[in-house]
């Protein structure tokens, strides 16, 4: 089954799912509320959807370094980075940022969801913070986030998806804005058509068990990123991080070099 039909159907499946909360007994987990950001565009595409303050995790370090930036898949959060993030900042001495992106883990709710808002959401939050210049490693939808944002700026299961459960008027839901995702799915399984370049230096890294790029990708990725490197970690699928996290720290420490 080809990776977007099983996204699609992933996202049917949860967004039929719903758990009471009563009933759950004393051993239960609590579960934040998020918030929920207004439609800057009511719905039909009158202006420009709003950036909207996303909620993230920064590790210190150097100053003079570029900050390393990570940006999880769809539904994901910034806590499937963590140990990733706090080994990388204690083996390079860099500020490392993991962040949520908008309708997931417990940034804003917004009927708004696209690569070019998130992009925009990333470029108000990082000045904000100090991390320009910095270094994006993405995941998935967080990877192809990145690609976008340096395209625009030249700058340099079941236990998943259940971290997303939250309580909202008394009953367990989801966190993931589903209704969103599920309405702009066909959108965050494709990459904007962009006809510039970025001259910076890229690093694709694939899994050498992962199907989400194929070889006929590659002339495209090199026509909009033509200093990329591809590089491939053996024995690993669409989660490297997950299941190769030390191939997966060697080879963003070897590109940053």
């Amino acid at each position: 089954v080809p990776a977007g039909q099983r996204l699609a159907s992933m996202l049917r499946c949860t967004r039929a799912w719903r758990l009471p909360l009563e009933g759950l007994g004393p051993h239960s987990p609590s579960f934040a509320r998020v918030p929920v950001a207004p439609s800057s565009s009511g719905g039909r595409g009158e202006a420009e959807p709003r950036p909207l303050p996303l909620s993230y995790s920064l590790l210190d370090g150097e100053a003079a370094l570029p900050a390393v930036i990570f940006l999880h898949g769809l539904f994901g959060c910034k806590t499937n980075f963590n140990s990733i993030a706090k080994a990388f900042a204690q083996q390079t001495g860099r500020r490392v940022l993991t962040v949520d992106a908008r309708n997931h883990g417990n940034s804003p709710h917004s009927p708004d969801m696209s690569y070019e808002i998130m992009s925009q959401d990333l470029q108000d939050l990082l000045p904000q913070l100090g991390l320009v210049p910095c270094v994006v490693v993405g995941h998935s939808m967080g990877g192809r986030t990145a690609m976008l944002l340096a395209l625009q700026r030249n700058l340099a299961v079941r236990q998943h998806l259940l971290t997303n459960l939250v309580e909202v008027d008394g009953r367990l839901v989801w966190r993931l804005n589903l209704d969103a995702l599920a309405q702009h799915l066909d959108k965050l399984l494709t990459f904007p058509q962009r006809q510039e370049s970025y001259l910076g230096p890229t690093l694709f890294l694939l899994g050498g068990n992962s199907q989400f790029v194929h070889p006929s990708h590659h002339p495209e990725i090199m026509r909009l990123f033509p200093r990329a490197q591809i590089q491939t970690v053996p024995n690993a699928g669409h989660w490297i991080h997950a299941e190769r996290p030390q191939d997966f720290i060697d080879a963003i420490r070897g590109f940053l070099v």
